[in-house]
C-alpha cells in the first residue's frame, strides 16, 4: 500500500507546473533480477542515478537535442493521454533520435519504434507517419503506465521489453542488458527536459 501510495504522490507531482525530480533506486534479487524503481520499496534498494538539486541542474548541461517540428504533435497527443510531453520525448529521443523513418533490427519502425503487432493493436496503420506513431505510442505508455500503478521504470522496461518480460521477472525490470540500458538512459532524457522547461 506505501508503494501504491508513493506511485500516486510521484504521479501528482508529475502534472504539476514545478519541475520533479526522484532519484533512481536499484536492487538485484537473489535470483539476479535486477529491479529499478523511482518508488523504492524497501531498503533493499541504493541510489543509482541521484537526482539533481535545481541548485545543481545547470551543471547537468544543456537538455538533448529534440526535433522542435514534433513539438505540437507530441503536447497534443501526451495531453490527450494525460501524459508529460518531457516522457513522451525522452522514449522518442532514445528509441529513434527523432526519426520518423528508423527501424530496428526486430523490426520496430518510426519515432516510437513501434511492433508490428503493437501499432495494429493501436491502430496504427503507418508506422512511419509521425502523428500515427506517437498517438499509438503514448496511448501504449499510458496503458503501461495504468498497469503497473504508475511506476515509470517498470512502465518503460516494459515499453521496451513488453509487459510480459516485466511480469515474468515479478514486475521488476527483466535483467536484459538492452532494457537495464534503456530504462536509466530514458528517465535522465526526460529528467533534463524538465530541467530545460523549467521556468
Amino acid at each position: 500500500m506505501r508503494s501504491r501510495t508513493a506511485s500516486w504522490l510521484l504521479l501528482l507531482g508529475l502534472v504539476l507546473c514545478r519541475p520533479v525530480w526522484a532519484d533512481i533506486y536499484t536492487y538485484t534479487a537473489p535470483d539476479g533480477a535486477v529491479s529499478l524503481s523511482n518508488v523504492p520499496s524497501d531498503d533493499r534498494y541504493t541510489v543509482l542515478v541521484p537526482a539533481p538539486t535545481p541548485q545543481a541542474a545547470p551543471a547537468a548541461g544543456p537538455a538533448p537535442a529534440r526535433e522542435a517540428r514534433y513539438d505540437k504533435v507530441v503536447d497534443d497527443i501526451s495531453r490527450a493521454y494525460g501524459l508529460d510531453s518531457a516522457l513522451v520525448h525522452a522514449v522518442i529521443a532514445v528509441e529513434s533520435s527523432y526519426n520518423p523513418k528508423a527501424v530496428s533490427k526486430k523490426g520496430a519502425a518510426g519515432l516510437m519504434q513501434l511492433m508490428p503487432a503493437t501499432a495494429k493493436r493501436y491502430g496504427v496503420a503507418d508506422a512511419f507517419d509521425p502523428v500515427q506513431n506517437v498517438s499509438g505510442g503514448a496511448k501504449y505508455l499510458r496503458d503501461l503506465l495504468d498497469m503497473f500503478d504508475s511506476d515509470m521504470s517498470l512502465a518503460l522496461a516494459a515499453f521496451n521489453a513488453g509487459e510480459q518480460a516485466v511480469m515474468k521477472y515479478g514486475r521488476r525490470i527483466p535483467p536484459y542488458r538492452e532494457t537495464l540500458q534503456y530504462v536509466p538512459r530514458v528517465l535522465e532524457h526526460y529528467r533534463r527536459y524538465r530541467v530545460a522547461a523549467a521556468p
